[in-house]
């Protein structure tokens, strides 16, 4: 057995001579396990509203979407895009306009963003399962136009999920100049009827923003004929994502970009994964806090050991291998924190898991989820390890050089 790990471990768990030494290295050992619970537990909580989010998503956005690099919009018949859509691993393929009206229901407005889609995005997104109302999701019958609003929005403008009459759409004209003797005249004016229900994504940025509506409206009233803003994609049953958007890439060269459902809310996800690193910083602070709590710790082990010390020289110890005594101590008792600390903080979050023990409001159905969410990535967990460990044996490290080399 290594000669300095067996006395380190002896040291730490026998009996020291002065009481307050035992106290001291628990306090050390326990400092260490509630700062390293407190980073388990806070970055679960983080991947747990990443993966919420996520899966509210899915929803409304495809599996892959094809857009312009340069520009808002691109001809719907381009070759590239006809290949693209053609490719075996394709289910279903539909071309969208998106951009940003005046919606205007009686004496109420908001700027919206519009969405025209093809008949197939039913088919393409899980739209239906997320409707609520007496209709159903319909975009364009004979010469009638739908529009179906976000639960949001609905609420803004007065118009419930089945509203009366029309709902007015106006987008500035593309071309031409703006007549400042009739205003009215620089903008396109369409107007959609109810389909009877509404959606609820449960984000924001679409239930307060988005209009679904017919591709051919949106054409029309965004002077686009034959252009799209994206060719949106589900994939059949059983094809590899990543390799079909590796090989859509390579198709598309550097006129179009492939996105996956994470990259289509980039924005969004970066911020989630700013504010984990933030509290991941702001948590390992006050974790180096507690691991300095070793130098305290093992100073008094070391003056509470000071005969043996000499008496270990005398048996012909080296300098180097007593201080790799206390060098093993501390980093065990880095070590034994970070274990119970993880132990502990994984136990917290299946019990928050299963039992949702801490609420998100004080009344259930107040938010998409009555409890926090909980989602344990083992990537995170070796990432506190290796922090619990590092600020350990950082703190040994000043203890040696503090303590050790002046006695």
């Amino acid at each position: 057995m290594n000669f300095p790990f067996y006395i380190a471990r002896r040291y730490l768990f026998s009996k020291k001579s002065t009481h307050a030494i035992n106290i001291i290295s628990g306090i050390s050992i326990g400092g260490v396990a509630v700062a390293t619970m407190a980073l388990v537990v806070t970055m679960s909580v983080f991947n747990g509203f990443r993966d919420l989010v996520a899966t509210l998503f899915t929803s409304f956005d495809p599996q892959l979407m094809v857009v312009p690099v340069e520009g808002k919009t691109a001809p719907a018949d381009d070759p590239i895009l006809t290949e693209i859509r053609r490719m075996p691993e394709v289910d279903v393929a539909t071309e969208t306009l998106e951009d940003q009206a005046l919606a205007v229901y009686r004496d109420r407005q908001a700027m919206v963003t519009l969405k025209g889609v093809d008949n197939n995005f039913d088919e393409l997104t899980h739209i239906t399962e997320i409707l609520y109302g007496d209709g159903e999701f319909e975009l364009e019958a004979a010469n009638l136009q739908y529009g179906t609003l976000g639960i949001q929005l609905a609420q803004n403008l007065g118009t419930g999920v089945r509203w009366d009459g029309y709902l007015q759409v106006f987008a500035p004209r593309r071309e031409g100049q703006l007549d400042l003797s009739n205003p009215t005249d620089g903008f396109a004016a369409d107007s959609l009827i109810s389909p009877g229900v509404v959606f609820a994504v449960k984000q924001a940025k679409y239930d307060r923003n988005y209009i679904i509506a017919p591709i051919a409206f949106a054409r029309r009233l965004f002077d686009g004929q034959g252009m799209l803003s994206a060719l949106e994609l589900r994939l059949k049953s059983g094809s590899n994502l990543d390799r079909v958007k590796s090989k859509m890439q390579e198709i598309a060269g550097g006129k179009y970009r492939v996105l996956d459902r994470y990259e289509q809310q980039a924005d969004t996800f970066r911020i989630m994964k700013i504010e984990k690193l933030m509290a991941y910083i702001f948590l390992t602070f006050i974790l180096i806090v507690a691991c300095f709590n070793i130098l305290g710790s093992l100073s008094m082990v070391i003056i509470d050991k000071k005969d043996d010390v000499e008496t270990l020289k005398s048996l012909g110890a080296s300098e180097g291998q007593i201080r790799k005594i206390f060098r093993f101590e501390g980093r065990m008792i880095a070590a034994i924190g970070a274990i119970v600390g993880i132990g502990v903080g994984l136990l917290l979050c299946w019990i928050q898991q299963t039992f949702g023990i801490v609420a998100l409001g004080s009344e259930s159905g107040s938010f998409v989820v009555d409890a926090y969410p909980v989602s344990v990535h083992p990537w995170d967990i070796i990432l506190v390890f290796a922090t619990v460990l590092a600020a350990g044996w950082i703190a040994v490290w000043f203890v040696e050089r503090s303590t050790l080399r002046h006695n």
